[in-house]
């Protein structure tokens, strides 16, 4: 553990952990920082590096925050062909640029997997950023993706995937999550967070622990993607799966009984996964005008209570 340091300009870090570090400068801009990279989800070079980006980029949009700036961090085999790793690279600063940012560098070494990601630079008013700490009781939630990236691409690794399911799963995690940006100044968005390697239980958990409430979730209200269910039933979960129901578990409660494939589907993990939004219920309506308005899709499933942890019916 980091020892605990009285930084007031430190609007979010180690002490108050959420998606990405925030740093005040002034009083009319914060700076927000996070990293992230992994192994191929795929095996198209270019649509790996554009996932990588995206995900990395997701954190800034968690945190109410616009994308600014990006470094590259790669790890690749000495032996990969340049060409390989052009695709790479060029697909994650496309991503970027789509984003409105710009890749302005980064660091390679030799490894003997190829690992790929960014650390991102965003930036926020400081009285719009948005963490895991803001939901209340009454809030609605949304989820503005469906899971089942997670399973869907650990049983293609095995050929076990249909290639329909493989594309709309490629196809949600190559969209940004970029609404995050005008959630807090446009629609008094206090608490978002994005579902990735957590999982939707593990990220939901989190923002039921540090908003000091307990979320809802109707189980039959969150979507999916085509063919996760199938592969769920075929328990073709990642490894994580087990690590996150282990240590999430404890603080969640099922109401009713629920189909355990479903339930396991809550704890994999997500690559690049949607935004999980607790919603003001007066603003509700003006939010789903404005996704529709956008071609932006989300799903209620399920509100802000009082109490603790998160009861699933």
């Amino acid at each position: 553990m980091f020892p605990p340091a009285d930084y007031p300009n430190l609007l979010v870090g180690l002490t108050i952990s959420d998606d990405a570090a925030v740093y005040r400068i002034s009083d009319e801009l914060a700076i927000i920082e996070t990293i992230d990279f992994f192994t191929p989800v795929v095996d198209d070079p270019y649509t790996y590096g554009a996932i990588a980006a995206a995900n990395a980029m997701s954190d800034v949009y968690a945190m109410g925050g616009q994308v600014a700036l990006a470094l590259n961090i790669a790890c690749f085999p000495a032996d990969l062909p340049a060409d390989t790793i052009g695709a790479i690279l060029r697909g994650g600063g496309e991503k970027v640029r789509e984003a409105g940012g710009v890749v302005a560098g980064g660091h390679t070494v030799d490894d003997s997997e190829p690992k790929f990601g960014m650390a991102v630079t965003g930036v926020v008013h400081p009285d719009h950023v948005t963490t895991k700490a803001g939901a209340r009781a009454g809030d609605v939630l949304l989820l503005t993706k469906p899971l089942g990236v997670g399973i869907i691409t650990t049983a293609a690794k095995s050929d076990a995937a249909e290639p329909e399911h493989l594309q709309a799963a490629i196809a949600s995690m190559l969209r940004l999550n970029r609404i995050g940006a005008v959630l807090p100044s446009c629609f008094g968005i206090r608490a978002t967070t994005d579902i990735t390697g957590f999982a939707f239980l593990g990220h939901a958990s989190e923002m039921a622990d540090h908003s000091s409430v307990r979320l809802h979730i109707h189980s039959e209200q969150v979507p999916l993607l085509p063919g996760a269910i199938g592969y769920a039933e075929k328990w073709l979960f990642p490894g994580g799966t087990k690590r996150n129901a282990d240590y999430y578990g404890t603080g969640v409660t099922l109401a009713k009984p629920i189909a355990e494939e479903l339930v396991q589907l809550l704890y994999t993990p997500e690559t690049s996964g949607g935004l999980l939004i607790a919603v003001p219920s007066d603003r509700l309506d003006d939010l789903r005008a404005f996704l529709d308005a956008e071609g932006e899709p989300a799903w209620i499933v399920g509100e802000v209570g009082a109490g603790a942890g998160i009861v699933i019916d």
